[in-house]
């Protein structure tokens, strides 16, 4: 793995990463774009047992310092891994559990139960999920409810509703 944050990854198995435990969620981030939100996104999977899945091109180096920064020192908490297509990573995990994150779902993700080892797939923060993965996917599309007039939430954000109405719906599991 070229330009990682790490020296190596942990692998995760079915969700069990086999150096930390057991990964509640893989966040998964399609081309993500600006170096902050990630670290944030980062930080967030270290707090809530997440395993961080970047889809490339990525719109900045991982040794960028803003994505560092963001991140704090939880970077060795959190398992990194990524990926050069999105041919790639549905080939490594052919057999996950997806859910989509889109402005274009018809159902909110409060309605959805979910399961650790689930992936949950975000869009890049400029232009969202590839249309052709939100037709093929149409069943497992969500969204987070918002008013008419705003076009999108904060990536970092999105996520973060997201995962811990994941983690309620887990009743906190394994969290103090």
């Amino acid at each position: 793995m070229q330009d990682s944050l790490t020296a190596w990854t942990a692998p995760v198995f079915w969700g069990y990463n086999l150096f930390w435990g057991k990964v509640m969620f893989n966040v998964v981030l399609y081309q993500p774009e600006i170096p902050q939100n990630t670290g944030n996104i980062a930080r967030l999977c270290a707090a809530a047992g997440c395993a961080l899945h970047l889809i490339g091109p990525l719109g900045f180096s991982l040794q960028d310092r803003y994505l560092k920064r963001a991140g704090l020192d939880y970077w060795h908490l959190v398992d990194v891994y990524r990926y050069d297509s999105l041919q790639e990573f549905f080939g490594r995990h052919s057999e996950g559990r997806f859910f989509f994150v889109t402005t274009a779902g018809s159902r909110y993700y409060s309605e959805f139960e979910y399961s650790p080892g689930d992936f949950l797939v975000f869009g890049r923060e400029t232009a969202g999920l590839p249309q052709e993965l939100i037709d093929t996917n149409r069943d497992r599309c969500m969204r987070i409810p918002m008013l008419d007039r705003v076009r999108c939430l904060n990536l970092s954000n999105s996520v973060a509703i997201v995962v811990y109405e994941g983690l309620r719906k887990q009743v906190f599991r394994d969290m103090s």
